[in-house]
């Protein structure tokens, strides 16, 4: 079965509120929306210093965005209002492990209060057909059993950052029940993580750790080489966002309001296999080595179940870990070039809908 691809004539002159688009994911749906023909009105902060997908493809030129915090409710108000959406995205957020083990109570207020303020944005705001809040595939209490999380299995989270992103699921549903009753906007989490794919530079990663390295002839250094992850291609997971959007607005009886995006599980490899597989498609040289680590709060084993999108959506992912790579460091070779990256980011967009999903 090939599964679905978003639907332009959806999307054509649609008006959309995305946040976050200076971001990794944020930057790749901007664009994807804009070639759809989405009317893409984006609030962020800046792109940090140094590179970023945001510059690098000259996102700006995709949305019409606004510079700001997600923790100013007043400022968040207005921009939901001024864009006066039809869809609304919520990626924006401080989503970084250690960056919230260094801060957590910043990673706490950015994602908590900040999809609060945004909730509150929507609460106040006629008009809106449907919000997707993407949240993360770390959200669930993971206990060790080895099975991949299903969308009913119980949240929780050891560090900030999970922690924070269990809260937000916990936030939107009581907002859908409580003030939403009739379904409009119709408000859903899609949960996530792992991505790969061009124009990621974000630190503690490990495709930009591996670029960078291939970049310096360094080290590429593991602080958790055995650990399984459910890494899959960018434009599979934001597939799954668009598709999860359509469906809130033309289809919304009985479709689940959390669904988890992610790969089946033979294709989720372990830390060092990937970094091994990205260096070698870098051509780099970088020796591999490992950190001594006393930090435990990263989980072993992480996996998802994503059967619910596929019944519900249509969804399939289409890019096999070895396909993702070779995406993501064909990516990166023309980066490191000085390309300007606006065309062979949306080369990899138009490419991807004429690609047949790997068979599970």
């Amino acid at each position: 079965m090939v599964g679905r691809l978003p639907d332009a004539d959806f999307w054509e002159g649609r008006r959309v509120l995305l946040t976050g688009h200076t971001g990794f994911k944020g930057a790749w749906l901007a664009l994807w929306l804009k070639r759809l023909g989405a009317v893409v009105s984006a609030v962020a902060l800046p792109p940090p210093a140094g590179p970023s997908l945001a510059k690098a493809a000259a996102v700006d030129e995709a949305c019409s965005g606004i510079m700001l915090d997600i923790r100013d409710a007043a400022a968040l108000a207005r921009a939901v209002r001024g864009s006066r959406p039809s869809v609304v995205f919520h990626l924006a957020a401080q989503a970084l492990v250690r960056q919230s083990l260094a801060d957590p109570l910043q990673t706490f207020e950015t994602n908590v209060n900040g999809t609060l303020n945004l909730l509150e944005g929507l609460r106040n705001t006629e008009g809106i057909d449907a919000a997707v809040f993407i949240t993360s595939d770390k959200v669930y209490l993971n206990d060790g059993r080895g099975q991949p999380y299903r969308e009913d299995d119980a949240l929780g989270g050891k560090d900030p950052y999970s922690a924070s992103k269990a809260a937000c699921e916990i936030a939107v549903k009581s907002y859908a029940e409580c003030f939403f009753p009739a379904g409009r906007p119709a408000i859903a989490t899609a949960r996530a993580g792992n991505v790969i794919g061009g124009g990621d530079f974000a630190i503690d990663r490990i495709v930009p750790d591996c670029v960078r390295a291939a970049a310096g002839n360094r080290p590429i250094l593991l602080r958790h080489p055995r650990a399984v992850r459910p890494w899959q291609h960018v434009l599979d997971c934001l597939c799954g966002y668009l598709l999860f959007a359509e469906t809130l607005v033309s289809a919304p009886a009985g479709l689940p309001r959390a669904l988890n995006f992610g790969p089946g599980g033979k294709h989720a490899v372990t830390v060092e296999a990937l970094a091994t597989a990205m260096r070698d498609a870098l051509g780099s040289s970088s020796r591999i080595t490992h950190a001594a680590q006393s930090d435990d709060r990263e989980s072993s084993l992480l996996l998802l179940n994503s059967d619910l999108a596929r019944r519900s959506l249509g969804w399939q992912d289409r890019l096999p870990a070895d396909l993702a790579i070779a995406w993501t460091a064909a990516w990166y070779r023309q980066w490191s070039k000085g390309k300007d990256m606006r065309a062979p980011t949306l080369a990899q967009i138009e490419a991807y809908g004429a690609l047949r999903e790997h068979a599970e």
